[in-house]
């Protein structure tokens, strides 16, 4: 066992204030029917999947959002976060969370 590789902490990215840190989907180069779309495509909303939220949004019943939710949000004041190769983790204002993704309870 290497003992840099050991004594190196991993990085964490933790949102404060009313934020969320979203990871977004891959971008969408096929249409359901088919169609391709240009890569330099302007969509002004996203999907992703919610990494981490702030302790302020966890105990804000005002918004219902969790660890793990896939969420559609508009990119507009999303941060972006280099923390990656592929570039997809943003930082997010709870007020540009649009929408929720939930499975109707049985």
């Amino acid at each position: 066992m290497d003992s840099t590789s050991s004594s190196k902490q991993l990085e964490v990215v933790e949102p404060i204030g009313k934020r969320v840190l979203v990871r977004k989907d891959e971008d969408k180069k096929t249409t359901k029917g088919g169609i391709q779309l240009p890569g330099n495509i302007e969509i002004p909303t996203i999907t992703g999947r919610v990494v981490a939220v702030s302790a302020q949004i966890e105990r804000d019943e005002d918004y219902p959002i969790r660890q793990y939710d896939k969420v559609l949000f508009n990119p507009k004041n999303a941060i972006p976060v280099d923390f990656e190769g592929d570039n997809r983790l943003f930082v997010v204002p709870v007020e540009d969370i649009v929408a929720l993704f939930r499975r109707p309870k049985e």
